[in-house]
């Protein structure tokens, strides 16, 4: 088991998170409603979002068994009856969360191709540690290649970044309650059909349980491992 490709996960996860909730309560307020912002839950300040088993352990508990580490933070009050339209309102909060993530995944992509590009060693660093990542299925790297100095540290980190970012907002732009997906989609909706795909809000979070057992954490994966295949490949 690698210590410091756990410590890193977690680190990583607990940064997607912070950034994934602020973001929520950063466009509640930008929308008009700001409870958040009032309560300091716009912030990078992870302790302002800390769920002491979702945020912390959880994903220690899916690192240790070798699974990727995934968790949640306290939920961002919101309160849509300020938004000055709520409809659009509770679009964009609900979207804010995922785009930030998909942002910080983008980010740390560029950062790696640029550090392949201008860096032969640290180049090979990183192809070794995309084929340690597929040959195992999952995030956790068996074995760090030789020569882990600092450039190689933060690749590292930034490969993490990748992923787990990636993965989060995947995961929660699914369309089901509670995920930020069901916001997203109910406010492209019409209001009638918003109604009726209201109604399954009651057994969403059982359907998240049921796609989670059928395997869709596996396939959310795969466009996230072709991405890095073809960037960094």
């Amino acid at each position: 088991m690698n210590v410091i490709s756990i410590v890193i996960q977690i680190f990583v996860l607990l940064f997607a998170i912070t950034v994934h909730e602020a973001s929520h309560g950063w466009a509640a307020k930008k929308m008009g409603d700001p409870t958040a912002f009032n309560m300091g839950r716009v912030t990078l300040n992870p302790l302002a979002h800390i769920d002491p088993f979702g945020t912390v352990l959880l994903p220690l508990l899916l690192s240790l068994a070798r699974m990727p580490a995934f968790g949640w933070a306290k939920p961002v009050p919101v309160n849509p009856d300020n938004f000055r339209n709520p409809r659009r309102g509770n679009l964009w909060v609900s979207f804010a969360g995922p785009a930030a993530n998909i942002a910080v995944a983008l980010t740390s992509l560029i950062l790696l191709l640029g550090m392949k590009l201008a860096l032969p060693n640290v180049g090979l660093f990183i192809k070794a540690l995309i084929n340690g990542f597929f040959r195992q299925m999952g995030f956790l790297l068996p074995v760090l290649p030789r020569g882990f100095f600092p450039l190689e540290g933060l690749a590292l980190i930034l490969i993490m970044m990748v992923l787990i970012n990636s993965y989060f907002a995947l995961f929660n732009l699914i369309p089901v309650p509670p995920l930020d997906g069901s916001g997203v989609l109910m406010g492209l909706l019409s209001d009638n059909a918003a109604s009726r795909y209201a109604r399954i809000r009651p057994f969403g979070f059982i359907i998240v349980l049921f796609l989670i057992y059928m395997g869709l954490l596996d396939i959310l994966i795969w466009p996230v491992k072709l991405m890095i295949v073809i960037v960094l490949g």
